[in-house]
């Protein structure tokens, strides 16, 4: 499969992802919230690294694979890497007690998660999808330019 294929479905997805953590956030589901938000952000950072042709573990965080990578992306991204990864490391040690919650300390995802950390996750997902689909939208663009140019001199 071709790899821009494979990105701009990963970011039509996670896209779907955010829309469902925002429908999650107003129905008061914090803890579904919470796990849309992670769902959304893995998607992005995979069809990023996808992009660069870097292939990545099948993990749910793969923060330290993007700053390993920096070098394959554009200045004005690199700048946002570090924080990038931050999110992502957040958001993928909340994904399974969002889902399942903390059984050892008999915990409900409901107990574990509450509106202001749903806001900050799904604010978290957000800030990556509008980086991430800049980088994508940018990156395609400037490489079918190219493509286009090199049909026509040949």
């Amino acid at each position: 499969m071709r790899t821009d294929v494979m990105a701009r479905d990963y970011l039509k997805r996670a896209k779907s992802r955010l829309i469902d953590a925002e429908s999650a956030l107003k129905r008061g589901d914090y803890p579904e919230t919470v796990r849309y938000s992670q769902e959304s952000v893995e998607l992005m950072l995979k069809a990023c690294l996808r992009t660069v042709a870097v292939e990545y573990p099948k993990v749910h965080d793969v923060g330290d694979v993007l700053k390993l990578s920096r070098k394959k992306f554009p200045r004005w991204m690199r700048r946002e890497i570090d924080k990038l990864a931050e999110i992502s490391h957040d958001l993928a040690d909340k994904r399974a007690p969002s889902m399942y919650g903390i059984e050892a300390l008999g915990k409900t995802p409901s107990q574990l998660f509450d509106k202001e950390e749903a806001e900050e996750a799904l604010e978290k997902a957000k800030y990556t999808y509008r980086i991430v689909s800049r980088f994508i939208r940018e990156f395609y663009s400037v490489n079918t330019s190219r493509k286009q140019e090199e049909e026509k001199g040949a």
